[in-house]
């Protein structure tokens, strides 16, 4: 343990003497620090939500920050994202649902698909088993789709949707999300206010929708706050074979074989799969994601950019 403590102790002397090298200066010796500008105003899911108001202003510029500055969880939101958006954005459009919810997913995971929170909330858009099982989601100890980003970004489609029927405001409704809609629905209703902005909650919730907005605006254009990633340095998206599985599963490993993959690499394509078996005595048809060769190599998994701003090359 103590080797362990010299070691972090040596690691950390090296990484500051790298930042300190390479950072700016001001006269007296101080490393400059920059302040994001908070815009005047903001597109958001089709709604301008302006930033005039003081206390507005200032609740962005709380988790804009936070954001810019948090370096090693937004770089690697901006790595995940070249793998996740292009599929996760279509799904929206596909529901015809505003593409600016894909930040809500961020905000609520970082994009981890394997993120479970202590309150037993799963998946990229973090729903709790209940929830999973009222949109359609199959939820128990061999089977978890709440872990399938794909099938549970069209689960978060229905239930925003039917949050969007209730207050016509996109806003609003990603306050519902962290809160419920009971909790929010009585607070506008004993408050006397028509939207989430004007509400008095507690910090978690009063937060929220203003960290959605920070990452959408950060996501936007990383380059514009000091980001500087090349094109190999993102996560690429992965290519997969489908087979579809109509019959129990005793082993997955050995199927895992048979298909010519690792039991790992089928659990890291398939993370909604729980167990090392499928009972599936009703004939359910799965389909399981099987990588392509090709996908698993740097050398040969391409280069591919989903936004431009988020590289310097």
């Amino acid at each position: 343990m103590r080797i362990t403590r010299h070691i972090f102790a040596i690691a950390l002397f090296v990484c500051a003497t790298v930042f300190y090298a390479g950072a700016q200066r001001v006269n007296d010796g101080y490393i400059a620090v920059t302040c994001p500008d908070i815009p005047q105003s903001i597109n958001f899911c089709g709604d301008k939500v302006d930033f005039d108001r003081i206390d507005m202003a200032e609740r962005l510029d709380r988790e804009l920050t936070g954001t810019i500055y948090g370096q090693t969880m937004s770089s690697l939101i901006i790595k995940r994202a070249n793998r996740y958006f292009p599929r996760l954005i279509e799904i929206l459009k596909q529901n015809r649902m505003p593409e600016d919810l894909i930040y809500l997913a961020v905000a609520e995971s970082s994009l981890d698909i394997n993120a479970l929170s202590p309150a037993k909330a799963a998946g990229i858009w973090q729903f709790m088993a209940s929830t999973g099982k009222q949109y359609g989601l199959e939820v128990n100890d061999d089977v978890d789709e709440r872990y399938d980003p794909e099938k549970e970004t069209v689960a978060a489609c229905q239930y925003l949707r039917n949050a969007y029927s209730k207050y016509g405001n996109w806003a609003t409704v990603c306050a519902s999300y962290n809160a419920g809609t009971t909790r929010i629905s009585n607070e506008l209703a004993s408050q006397q206010v028509n939207t989430s902005f004007d509400l008095r909650l507690v910090s978690e919730t009063s937060r929220y929708v203003f960290r959605i907005i920070a990452l959408k605006i950060f996501l936007e254009n990383p380059k514009r706050f000091g980001y500087r990633l090349r094109s190999n340095q993102l996560y690429q998206p992965i290519e997969y074979d489908e087979v579809r599985v109509n019959a129990p599963v005793a082993n997955w490993t050995t199927w895992a074989r048979e298909h010519g993959i690792t039991y790992a690499q089928l659990r890291d394509a398939n993370p909604w799969i729980r167990s090392i078996k499928l009972p599936n005595a009703s004939g359910k048809v799965y389909r399981v994601k099987v990588p392509k060769r090709d996908s698993l190599y740097r050398s040969t998994a391409g280069n591919s950019v989903y936004n431009s701003n988020w590289v310097i090359d």
